[in-house]
């Protein structure tokens, strides 16, 4: 395993690895979701890189930007026994030289749920992201489910600026009471992470109503949020339950099935998850 800090070493080592690559782009403190994202691409790709960069595009300026863990040994150690062929560490500069000031906007799948609570964010995510196709040259992508609009926002980059890339989507991975993992969960004291399982909770009983023939929007809607207001220390952002490739929001449920997702502040943390409903 190669751990590369400078973007033309990163390439030199690249152009020497032939076949299949397989990309799984991180912003580090990895947890078994990012794990599982590299075991799959391992078992797909002749190689696999990982990039391991906090990305300071795509946080507000009242976010979490210095706060967010960091553990880069850790990481590296976790990395090491999965057959990874290279680690890209770049510090910000690398990435953002002085005087940067090319962008990357995906313009309406990025507007609602997170782009609405979070402007700017996805504009951040998609130019660092093409960036690292840029620097990787890829063959698949691999993202995590629980970053549900990422996954929307990223495959329209691809087919819009015809990136030769197929993003593939791994499976949410969960805790087992049913908390969908997340580097930001290590900022929960233990009340809330108690009640922070209120999310999965929620989003179940709205899966229940629609296994049992539910397709009013508003009534699942409805149900998610009474779910979370019946926990004290749960703040709802919002709850959604829109198309999963346009994400217009429902009044009914059709065919192509709905995205069901949230975002819930527990104290100072906020937490986001969903499932994907899907018509027999």
């Amino acid at each position: 395993m190669q751990t590369i800090s400078s973007l033309a070493e990163l390439r030199r080592a690249r152009t020497a690895l032939t076949g299949t690559f397989g990309l799984v782009p991180t912003m580090g403190y990895l947890h078994r979701g990012h794990l599982s994202l590299v075991e799959r691409a391992r078992e797909e790709c002749a190689h696999v890189g990982v990039s391991l960069f906090v990305n300071p595009t795509q946080f507000g300026p009242s976010e979490d930007l210095s706060r967010y863990p960091r553990d880069l040994e850790r990481d590296l150690s976790l990395l090491a026994p999965l057959g990874v062929d290279l680690v890209w560490t770049p510090p910000p500069d690398e990435m953002y030289l002085p005087g940067f000031q090319t962008w990357v906007n995906v313009e309406q799948v990025s507007a609602p749920l997170e782009g609405k609570q979070r402007p700017g964010h996805f504009r951040g995510v998609a130019t660092v992201v093409a960036k690292l196709f840029n620097a990787f040259s890829p063959d698949r992508a691999y993202f995590g489910q629980k970053d549900a609009q990422q996954v929307v926002v990223l495959r329209r980059m691809v087919r819009d600026l015809n990136f030769p890339v197929e993003i593939v989507t791994g499976p949410i991975v969960r805790e087992p009471d049913g908390l969908a993992l997340s580097s930001r969960n290590v900022y929960l004291n233990p009340a809330e992470r108690a009640a922070a399982t209120v999310l999965y909770r929620a989003l179940t009983a709205a899966q229940a109503a629609f296994a049992a023939g539910e397709r009013d929007a508003d009534a699942l809607r409805a149900s998610v949020s009474a779910a979370l207001a019946a926990e004290p220390l749960a703040r709802e952002e919002y709850v959604s339950v829109a198309h999963p490739d346009s994400l217009a929001e429902l009044e009914s449920i059709g065919a192509d099935g709905a995205l069901l997702s949230l975002a819930v502040r527990m104290g100072k943390t906020r937490l986001i998850d969903n499932l994907l409903l899907r018509v027999p």
